[in-house]
């Protein structure tokens, strides 16, 4: 099946010296057709020129260029049945609507097989604000369809006014990737990368979040591993011995000694703390007043796990109890800074209950990113490669994101 990729963008913005770092470096191997699409009157009107027509311009490197006049639908059909390309590239007229090229494209998947694999709008940094004020029809347009935003010529823009006009592209659409980074120091299969895949970093977060939170509760033995049970609302690990205290109370006094292997445990709770036991045993526990017990987890009325309802929903899904916290366009960050950060995270309530934290943020050495990893006491800080922007993701509980703004702050 022929993939397309539409590239937009104003005149000038560098969709051209986008696409060129795509063909070289990222798709040089595949059979390439690039389109270059003049659509005349497109959006201004609503149609088309009326004399249909496909030039071929030049062909080299294996990828075939044309230009595309008139009836666009009819003639990209033109196209893909006569080169049985691998990939198409489109790139509209600076006027075109990319909405429009968009219906253009799903029009004809409905007949022939091809599929709309990306649609990146190229927007230089220096002009946003003037192009949204003045074009807003046009431009704006190509703002809210667009898969992927790359801001161009960031290299040489201060950073307040990539940050302006981040803010400003994301009032109009919140969930494309915004290229922050120069696309100079990108590779182009990184390019290429970043316009087929959406970047969710707080949903895989959040399912990563999931999955500790339910390791916690199902797969811990009370051995050499820590416990991970919360009480109260919070991570209390106990490495539990076979032979140490229970820690179970009953009215006061203690039950010593349990065997947390298969039998019951037979602790009661009157009123008092409720307290943790091996997987693999039945509890037995018992509120004999009048707490009630939320089990709000899929195990069944004859569940055995030992999960315990701490006053507070303990055992929700992640994404029930926690929230994610994050920034994009992150400015550098000095090594000893972000580890002095990112330790108050892991072992400290100082911002919040962080289960979770990742990110890729610039280094104050030029070239050099800093990638790092972050579970409760564990923190791993590696240098790696830029990524299309800085960015980062937090997920926890009663996180404080104004003290995590400042923290993160250059």
């Amino acid at each position: 099946m022929t993939k397309i990729d539409i590239i937009s963008g104003f005149l000038g913005a560098g969709k051209t010296t986008f696409i060129k770092q795509l063909l070289r470096e990222a798709i040089a191997g595949e059979k390439v057709v690039l389109i270059e699409n003049e659509f005349g009157e497109i959006g201004i009107d609503g149609g088309f020129l009326k004399d249909a027509g496909i030039e071929i311009r030049e062909m080299n490197s294996g990828c075939i260029c044309c230009s595309l006049v008139g009836d666009f639908g009819r003639s990209l059909k033109e196209v893909l049945t006569k080169y049985q390309p691998d990939r198409v590239i489109i790139e509209p007229s600076g006027v075109g609507k990319l909405s429009d090229v968009m219906k253009a494209v799903r029009d004809v998947a409905s007949e022939i097989e091809v599929m709309l694999n990306s649609a990146v709008t190229v927007v230089d940094v220096n002009k946003c604000r003037m192009y949204m004020k003045n074009f807003g029809e046009f431009f704006n347009n190509q703002i809210d369809n667009a898969g992927t935003i790359v801001l161009s010529r960031t290299d040489i823009a201060a950073a307040d006014k990539v940050q302006a006009a981040v803010e400003m592209l994301r009032e109009h659409n919140a969930a494309a990737n915004i290229v922050t980074t120069p696309c100079g120091q990108l590779t182009g299969a990184q390019l290429l990368e970043i316009i087929e895949k959406k970047d969710d970093m707080a949903e895989e977060l959040m399912q990563e979040a999931r999955e500790y939170r339910q390791h916690e509760h199902h797969h811990h033995d009370h051995g050499e591993e820590e416990c991970g049970c919360h009480d109260h609302g919070h991570h209390h690990h106990h490495d539990h011995d076979e032979e140490e205290e229970c820690g179970c109370h009953d009215h006061g006094h203690e039950h010593h000694h349990h065997d947390h292997g298969e039998e019951e445990c037979g602790c009661h709770d009157h009123g008092h703390e409720r307290h943790h036991h091996g997987h693999d045993e039945e509890c037995g526990c018992h509120d004999h007043e009048h707490h009630d017990h939320h089990h709000d987890h899929d195990h069944g009325e004859n569940c055995t796990c030992g999960c315990h309802d701490h006053d507070h929903h303990d055992h929700h899904h992640a994404d029930e109890v926690f929230t994610s916290w994050g920034r994009e366009n992150v400015s550098a960050i000095s090594r000893e800074k972000l580890e002095a950060v990112l330790h108050e995270l892991a072992y400290s309530r100082k911002y919040g209950e962080v289960l979770r934290a990742k990110g890729m943020i610039p280094g104050e050495k030029e070239g050099i990113w800093l990638h790092f990893d972050l579970v409760p006491e564990q923190v791993e800080i590696r240098e790696g490669i830029p990524d299309y922007t800085g960015k980062l993701c937090v997920i926890g509980a009663n996180l404080d994101e104004e003290g995590l703004e400042a923290a993160f702050k250059a």
